[in-house]
């Protein structure tokens, strides 16, 4: 029997930033404030809040840090008004950057995907420049580093994706700016001693975007639904957060790598028609699923965290009410589909 899923953006942001006890112990574990960069995107105000729920569990009066140019309206207003501090930076500005506070405890989230094509010496800037800039900066500090499964390459959907010990083969200009990254905060670790994990996630959703939510409106407008990346790999955004948050204890010297994302490996086909069921009407598709994908594998972080408390049944009965009843949507399609790694 699935939960009922969250009725208002109100009761989303609650599931999202709840922390697990997981979350709670990891923190209990590490004195200090927690420093989050790049903290106004889709994922960050969640873990941000996340966070700040948790060190209130254990009566900690450590600070969470929001840093980001804020551009989505109310975000800094919403994560004022739950105890995160935030501030205003642009992390290209050294001065900026010279001005933040130090802390023991980071998590970094900036970077750029959408808009390489048009600008990619922005996406070099945000997923290169400044990773080099922030590992300078803040070289003692504990460091969860988002990544993305796009550094690895399009791999045999019957392998079941790569693990974090496979070869590394980025496709496009936005993985290879992302594999700088990772190099990036990697030589910090190996001159200086940075304790760091590096997260290659793909893909995280919740139920205002993300494959699932691209996938649904589809079928629900009539358009045809493309399947040549015929599969990926998904995780609830709360279930993301909350590992990488855990991640903390996993921040090491060499760098640790462990990819973040669901255990399943989802058919979009299936998806499709697991949605026009509910929406009672047919699928369209448009091509045919190639023999390979872009996946990761998640053993690893189930090994070490177990399964994702929100499981692939019940977000799709989310994702699909979400859609009945008209809930917000962000309007940024994730682009699963894109092969050729141009964003």
């Amino acid at each position: 029997m699935v939960e009922p899923g969250p009725a208002d953006e109100v009761a989303l942001e609650e599931r999202l930033s709840r922390p697990t006890d997981g979350v709670v112990e990891v923190l209990r574990q590490l004195p200090g404030d927690l420093l989050v960069l790049g903290a106004g995107g889709k994922m960050g105000p969640s873990l941000a809040r996340m966070a700040r729920r948790a060190l209130d569990v254990l009566g900690r009066t450590d600070r969470v840090i929001a840093v980001s140019r804020f551009g989505a309206p109310g975000t800094r207003e919403a994560l004022d008004a739950a105890g995160v501090v935030t501030v205003h930076a642009d992390l290209l500005d050294p001065r900026a950057l010279a001005g933040l506070p130090d802390a023991p405890n980071l998590v970094f989230m900036a970077g750029q995907k959408f808009g390489t094509r048009a600008a990619p010496h922005v996406t070099w800037a945000m997923n290169a420049l400044v990773p080099a800039m922030v590992a300078q900066r803040f070289p003692a500090a504990r460091t969860v580093v988002f990544s993305t499964g796009n550094v690895y390459p399009l791999t045999p959907v019957a392998g079941g994706g790569p693990a974090e010990t496979d070869p590394v083969g980025p496709v496009g200009e936005y993985a290879m700016s992302c594999l700088a990254r990772e190099r990036l905060f990697e030589h910090s670790a190996a001159t200086k001693g940075t304790p760091v994990v590096l997260l290659r996630l793909n893909y995280a959703v919740d139920l205002r975007y993300g494959v699932l939510l691209d996938t649904a409106r589809r079928v629900r407008a009539g358009e045809p639904v493309p399947l040549r990346m015929g599969h990926v790999n998904v995780i609830w955004q709360g279930d993301a957060n909350a590992r990488a948050l855990q991640s903390l204890a996993l921040a090491a010297s060499p760098a640790a790598v462990l990819n973040l994302t669901g255990p399943e490996l989802v058919s979009i086909r299936w998806l499709a028609e697991r949605f026009a069921e509910r929406f009672g009407r047919p699928a369209v598709f448009e091509g045919a699923e190639a023999p390979d994908a872009l996946l990761s594998n998640a053993g690893r972080s189930v090994a070490r965290f177990g399964r994702p408390a929100v499981d692939l049944e019940t977000m799709v009965a989310w994702t699909a009410a979400w859609v009945e009843q008209g809930g917000r949507q962000l309007g940024k399609p994730t682009r699963f589909e894109v092969r050729d790694g141009q964003f």
